[in-house]
């Protein structure tokens, strides 16, 4: 396979984390799942990250993790680095959950910090060891302290960047100075987790970002790295800021799956909006907010 990775960037440079599709019942809808890779391949994205927090994966179980891999390898697994969401609280869970996804033929893992135990940092350390040691993939840490309640410190990273097959960061700490910090500490390869801070993140030395609003602007994304990779930062900003109506219409309240789904579904991207409890989909008002922000840079 002639994967879009490099050393320097090992996932490629622009990833979505997408979002699992369900029928009007709740079921795993594998051909949205399909269509919807497929078309976020064709419109500038290198890599895609599945079972992930916009992929509810909280709320989907192991055969149908795996089944979604599975799915989205065999449709673009050739075109793009396939990430597999593979952690949880639990580290044996998590382990089972590489290995499925590794069995499945996904190309990396994105580890989380344990969520809600609190771990020490040794704790979390020996976590994120033993998911890495379980299989032969490459592993993307995610550091989002707003959801795990944990934050990786400097020291963790230090020790974390040692290992062999830990090779990137999905940082959604909202704190670029610190970022620019553990960079300079490791050799792991920076991805902006958070779309609000794409531009501020490339322009303190990551590689790239994992998206949500990438699904539905994702050439315009892609522009904004290609155009700052050549030097035209000001083409970059100028770009960036036609996108902020769309940021905020989809993540200013918190809740990216709920609105994101919406969008896709004004889109004709995917044919319902379910999504699986707690989660509840989008209120009128709040559909005529994306569908305004969609229609401000002409996708409606």
């Amino acid at each position: 396979m002639a994967l879009p990775s490099t050393q320097t960037q090992p996932f490629g440079t622009l990833l979505t984390a997408m979002v699992t599709p369900f029928t009007a019942d709740g079921s795993l809808d594998l051909d949205a799942a399909v269509t919807l890779a497929r078309h976020l391949v064709d419109n500038g994205h290198d890599g895609l990250v599945l079972n992930g927090t916009t992929g509810e994966s909280p709320t989907t179980h192991a055969p149908e993790k795996a089944e979604l891999v599975r799915a989205v390898v065999d449709a673009v697994g050739d075109r793009a680095v396939i990430v597999a969401g593979a952690g949880s609280n639990d580290t044996d869970h998590s382990i089972r959950m590489a290995e499925q996804s590794a069995e499945a033929g996904a190309h990396g893992l994105l580890v989380v910090n344990p969520y809600y135990s609190r771990p020490s940092q040794e704790g979390i350390y020996q976590h994120t060891v033993a998911i890495a040691d379980s299989t032969d993939l490459p592993v993307m840490l995610y550091d989002i302290p707003g959801r795990s309640g944990v934050r990786l410190a400097p020291q963790t990273y230090e020790r974390l960047s040692a290992h062999e097959k830990i090779v990137a960061v999905k940082d959604a700490t909202g704190d670029v100075y610190g970022a620019v910090a553990n960079m300079s500490r490791t050799d792991l390869a920076w991805y902006s987790g958070d779309d609000a801070l794409y531009l501020a993140f490339l322009a303190h030395g990551a590689v790239g970002l994992v998206s949500v609003v990438g699904h539905v602007v994702g050439p315009q994304l892609a522009a904004i790295g290609e155009a700052f990779r050549a030097g035209d930062t000001a083409a970059a900003a100028t770009q960036f800021a036609a996108l902020v109506p769309v940021i905020d219409a989809i993540m200013g309240a918190g809740f990216g799956v709920v609105m994101v789904k919406a969008a896709l579904v004004e889109l004709g991207l995917i044919p319902t909006m379910t999504l699986r409890l707690p989660q509840v989909p989008a209120t009128t008002e709040e559909t005529e907010l994306v569908r305004k922000a969609l229609r401000g840079v002409g996708l409606v």
